[in-house]
């Protein structure tokens, strides 16, 4: 085939997968076809509180059989019974998401117990606060190893079955400070920015394989209201509001059950990251500051420690 022809055939592909893509967006979800997650196994990271627990319960409640892993044994223990109560089995892990042995390890107990992963979520997150010279070495790498390299690890340790099988879904729960540096964040936005990327790059290796029954979903929510963000504010709420946790959770559910491969809460989130290629950096700099972006961290105390 001619380069001209492949040209062309390569326009009419991309016209036709732009359609399709704005009328799934303007198709409410209720009205969407979804995939049927029951008995799949479904393993969480920081599946202990937050966002974990929720995503945990909600696929118990669809008939997903969970595995649950978080360095809070207590609190792993209490999603445990939540997810017990909707009806489905759970399997408990103690895992250190900062040690690539600890996450070695237990994935080799998920398989002897368990057996093969269907649906990984890394949703497992820690976040500092501090600016790059405020943050101790020590800290700095643990927010590494925990937002990014424990996606290497887990990722690593349960994609092979997923490939014999060409069945699997893996989901990165990245963050918007993966696409946008904010002041404050230095580690953290680094380690979301490494997230977004090992996704990508992610997505684009299994296509090449041709591995097309397995999915990938990249999730990048603004400010979520589950206390690890705690004391952050937004100068415009009605256009960056902080988000709710049942809403988060909603919208990923419905973008693991249909397959969409990126996810940006609140959607003008999609207009930002457009603009933010267009627009010349100074540009971009003085919007940032007009809305207030870089201060967003200015009264930041996060979650409290439990005694």
């Amino acid at each position: 085939m001619n380069v001209l022809l492949e040209l062309l055939v390569v326009i009419f592909k991309v016209i036709g997968l732009w359609l399709l893509a704005v009328i799934k967006a303007l198709v409410p979800s209720r009205f969407q076809s979804k995939k049927d997650v029951s008995d799949q196994v479904v393993l969480v990271t920081g599946a202990g509180s937050g966002i974990g627990r929720l995503l945990s319960v909600r696929f118990a409640r669809l008939g997903s059989r969970l595995v649950l892993w978080d360095i809070d044994e207590l609190g792993n223990q209490q999603t445990s019974e939540l997810v017990r109560s909707a009806g489905s089995e759970a399997s408990i892990y103690t895992v250190d998401l900062s040690k690539r042995t600890d996450i070695y390890r237990a994935a080799d107990r998920v398989k002897q117990d368990v057996g093969d992963v269907d649906i990984l979520v890394n949703n497992a997150g820690i976040v500092t606060g501090k600016k790059l010279l405020d943050c101790p070495d020590e800290l700095m790498q643990k927010t590494v190893d925990v937002n990014c390299c424990a996606h290497f690890w887990t990722t690593k340790a349960f994609l092979p079955a997923m490939i014999s099988r060409n069945h699997g879904h893996i989901v990165t729960v990245a963050s918007g400070a993966g696409l946008f540096g904010l002041s404050g964040l230095c580690d953290y936005c680094a380690s979301k920015f490494a997230a977004v990327g090992f996704d990508e790059t992610l997505r684009n290796e299994l296509g090449k394989q041709g591995k097309t029954g397995i999915h990938t979903t990249l999730v990048c929510p603004y400010y979520i209201n589950t206390g690890m963000f705690a004391g952050v504010h937004t100068r415009f709420p009605l256009l960056l509001p902080i988000l709710e946790p049942e809403e988060v959770v909603d919208r990923i559910m419905n973008g693991i059950q249909t397959n969409q491969a990126m996810l940006l809460m609140p959607r003008i989130l999609y207009l930002f990251l457009i603009l933010k290629g267009m627009i010349p950096v100074t540009v971009y700099d003085t919007l940032s500051n007009f809305f207030g972006v870089n201060d967003t961290m200015d009264a930041f105390v996060g979650r409290a420690k439990s005694k």
